[in-house]
């Protein structure tokens, strides 16, 4: 059809609409410590709008997904956070994938798939805690931006941090310190299950006896992060790490929308130290305006495959039909 008629034409129903997106923070940090604020012009661009909300808010309940970024006091109420991530109608990373993920434990199953581990041994309260003779490293099993988490080099000491940690309900993980972790950890971060970027973090742990500072909000010890570009080797783990949490909890690498490796050591003996899958800060700020933008739009990209996996879509064709049941 030609002529001014065809420009009054209506192309669109009245019932359409757009997804509703939640970037889920915390009351103490509802927009995290802003290392993300490019995410929600990033979606933007991609005709996605979210907004951010602490996890616990009740709207985040009337969202049509809600991706985790900064729920970093969900290990103080995690039956509280866990029943929540099985309520709210979409969730990515997805329920299964967070309730793994937020106890350590998940690393004797990536060991036990063959990827390069750094040594862990699990007391649950009750169990004798068998404190090796060397320099460790003890922490709860269940716990975020390392709260907790103290050095030791006496036995006694660290028997006692045990017993402080099974006093409060929670298992107590016990690691040998490697001294590499000197030189910092190296953060990779992938997005859809493709490597993305990295950077390095520095070491966060206090001489033995001492216990981290944590930033005003109490909720993570502050870091010290700079641009990382890893060997190869760093990455294979990284990869493997995420093939192995993705065959155990079935489902693809690409399903994870975001994911970082913490990896300490070199490319002749690298080894994980954490697969983090619920609410890792994602070092945005460690990548130039370019690279950041660039790898910003993938992280948009990626909610718009979980909108279409979903069955949310498809998206980028215009707006949607109908609300999922």
């Amino acid at each position: 059809m030609h002529g001014p008629y065809h420009s009054t034409v209506k192309l669109a129903r009245p019932d359409v609409r757009h997804p509703t997106l939640v970037l889920a923070g915390c009351r103490a940090l509802v927009e995290g410590d802003g290392d993300d604020a490019g995410l929600v012009p990033a979606l933007r661009a991609r005709g996605l709008h979210a907004r951010w909300l602490a996890w616990d808010d009740p709207a985040t309940l009337d969202a049509d997904l809600v991706v985790l970024r900064a729920t970093w006091d969900y290990t103080d109420r995690l039956d509280e956070f866990l029943t929540w991530t099985r309520q709210v109608r979409n969730l990515v990373n997805a329920p299964a994938v967070v309730a793994w993920n937020t106890d350590k434990r998940y690393l004797a199953d990536l060991a036990a798939a063959g990827v390069p581990t750094v040594a862990s041994a699990f007391f649950a309260p009750g169990e004798e805690v068998h404190i090796p003779p060397s320099e460790i490293v003890v922490k709860p099993a269940i716990g975020a931006g390392s709260v907790g988490a103290q050095r030791f080099t006496d036995a006694e000491s660290a028997r006692r941090h045990a017993a402080a940690l099974h006093a409060d309900g929670r298992t107590a993980l016990v690691q040998p310190y490697d001294r590499r972790i000197a030189d910092g950890e190296t953060a990779m971060v992938f997005l859809g299950g493709e490597q993305s970027h990295a950077f390095t973090k520095g070491p966060m742990l206090p001489p033995p006896g001492a216990t981290a500072a944590l930033d005003d909000s109490g909720t993570y010890a502050t870091e010290t992060l700079r641009p990382a570009d890893p060997d190869d080797e760093l990455w294979e783990v990284g990869h493997a790490a995420l093939a192995a949490a993705a065959a155990r909890l079935d489902v693809g690498v690409e399903e994870l929308l975001y994911a970082r490796v913490d990896v300490i050591g070199d490319a002749a003996d690298p080894r994980l130290l954490e697969l983090e899958l619920v609410e890792p800060s994602l070092g945005w700020r460690q990548l130039d305006e370019a690279r950041r933008d660039l790898q910003q739009r993938a992280f948009a990209i990626g909610v718009e495959s979980a909108l279409q996996r979903l069955g949310l879509g498809p998206l980028g064709l215009g707006p949607l039909s109908h609300r999922r049941p």
